[in-house]
Order: C-alpha cells, then structure tokens, then sequence
C-alpha cells in the first residue's frame, strides 16, 4: 500500500455531470441557507417556485458538480481513513445555471512528501456540455496521513496567488464579521449532496479516523464560508463571485457555530478580500483565505 509519484500529469478521460434545480435547492440547504429565516433573503437560494424570485445557484456548489472522475484511481493505494481535505480553490467563469451538464476532465496535478504524510494536488477542470465554454475549475489538496516516506518533493512550486494567501492577515479588525450555526444533523444533511464519505456518519469509521465522533465535512464549512462571503461581499448577488481558496486548519463538528471574518484589502488589490473561519472554542477551522470579486 502506497502512493504512487507516477501518477502526477495524468488525466482522466472526460465524463459528464448534470445537475438540476433539486440537486442546487439541497446543496443550499446542507450549508445552512435558509436557517436563519426561512421565508427571508436566501428564497432565491431554497426555493424555485416563490412569487417575485428567481433561483439562484450558491457558487460553492461547484465543489459538487465540478470534481470527480478516474484520475484518483492512479495516486495509488492508501487506507481512506486517513484522508482528510486540505486545501479547496475555485474559479467561477459565469454564474452556474440551475440545471446543466458540464464535461469534466481531472488531472493529478501534484503529489508530495510530508514525511509522515502524503500531499496529492487534483485540479479539474469542467466546461459546458454542447459549448465547449469553461464553466469553473477546482483545485483539491488532499493530506492522506501515513502516506509518506516515498521521496518526492515536499512542497509545491510557490505562485504570486498561494504567497499572497499565505501572508498574515490585516492586524486591523475585520471589516464584516458573519457567525452561521450549523445543525447536530448538518453533515446527515450535507453528505445528501454526494459526499458519502463516512468519516461524516458512521461512529465506528470516524474513531478508526481518530476522532471521538463524525466531523463535519471540510466542503460543508467551506460552502458556509463561501455564503458568507456571498452576502458580505458580493451584496448576496452569486454572478459577483469570482474566486476562493482556503486552506482547512482543523475539524468542524456538527452544531459547532461558524464565525466568518472578512478583510478588504482592495486599497492595494482591487477585488480582492482575505478570510478566516472560527469556532465558538476559539478555534480557526479555515484559514489562508483569499477571495476575488469577478470581474
């Protein structure tokens, strides 16, 4: 059993994923739209068929419809106890309609050598069906632990935008402070949209993990954060949405409240915010958050 360096630069053949108005209406609700006030602002959000509102797709729902395919078949052979998400970027190249179809095509961008751990970099790329347009991208760091020791190299290559996420954020205060509390069922909820991974639900797998009871999925809290920055930054409009990555600190537990904290840093790059996601423990859940307006 082990990873397998080879498999960087391969790509998997091209598959299709589909979606519908359901499948984006339930996404929604596992990343807590719609709890605050059920008939309020997010109907656009939760609902298809209320008068005077138009559906409208959360931009994270891309980590759902926009990963997958054959590529993480050939990084090898690993115990999937011991993965956990480490990092998530997105790029958006328009809003996401409420159904289609996108051809998606995955590549093993990277894979490292943490020692202990093992770090495979997946990037997929996904373009509508019949034109051929990028729809959006997803870059996937996934931190397999036990997975070391195979003598790769043990970072990736540095670029202007991970220097940039990696910085200090702003010693000032935030500029917009948002705290969501999620659901004791939230990742039952979540896991509904395809990740049935069940570090998320079964007891006995999540102990074998090292945890003392299922955790939330890291995407959930990203899907939490990225509402967050839709209404804080993008004035809760979805086609103002450009870009986000982050980097996952520590593990969120079902009922734990989310504390999403925003920094402007347009004085020196138009567009462009920084983020960190908190617990009520005192605990950042997310950080290196970097987020760009589209544009």
């Amino acid at each position: 059993m082990g990873l397998n360096p080879d498999a960087v630069g391969a790509t998997s053949e091209p598959f299709e994923r589909s979606w519908d108005s359901k499948d984006a209406l339930l996404y929604a609700l596992g990343v807590g739209a719609g709890t605050l006030d059920p008939t309020g602002f997010e109907l656009d959000l939760t609902t298809e068929n209320s008068v005077g509102v138009t559906q409208r797709v959360l931009p994270t729902f891309t980590t759902i419809v926009g990963q997958g395919g054959g590529a993480m078949t050939s990084i090898g052979e690993f115990d999937p106890a011991m993965l956990v998400h480490g990092e998530q970027a997105i790029r958006l190249h328009g809003e996401i309609p409420t159904e289609g179809t996108v051809s998606i095509t995955t590549k093993v961008a990277g894979m490292y050598d943490k020692g202990s751990a093992g770090l495979v970099v997946l990037e997929s790329e996904s373009r509508h069906a019949g034109s051929g347009e990028l729809a959006f991208t997803n870059r996937t760091a996934l931190f397999i632990r036990g997975a070391g020791g195979f003598g790769g190299p043990r970072n990736p290559e540095g670029d202007a935008e991970s220097a940039l996420a990696a910085e200090p954020l702003p010693s000032r205060e935030p500029d917009e402070v948002v705290s969501y509390a999620t659901r004791p069922d939230q990742a039952l909820l979540y896991r509904l949209s395809g990740d049935r991974n069940p570090l998320h639900s079964d007891p006995t797998f999540a102990k074998r993990a090292g945890f003392d009871r299922p955790i939330l999925h890291g995407l959930c809290t990203y899907g939490f954060t990225g509402r967050a920055l839709v209404h804080t930054v993008c004035g809760s409009d979805p086609a103002r949405f450009g870009a986000m990555r982050a980097r996952f600190s520590k593990p969120t537990m079902p009922g734990d409240t989310l504390t999403v904290s925003v920094w402007d840093i347009g004085d020196s790059m138009p567009g462009v915010y920084r983020f960190r996601t908190g617990t009520q423990r005192g605990e950042t859940v997310i950080d290196a958050g970097l987020f760009t307006l589209a544009g």
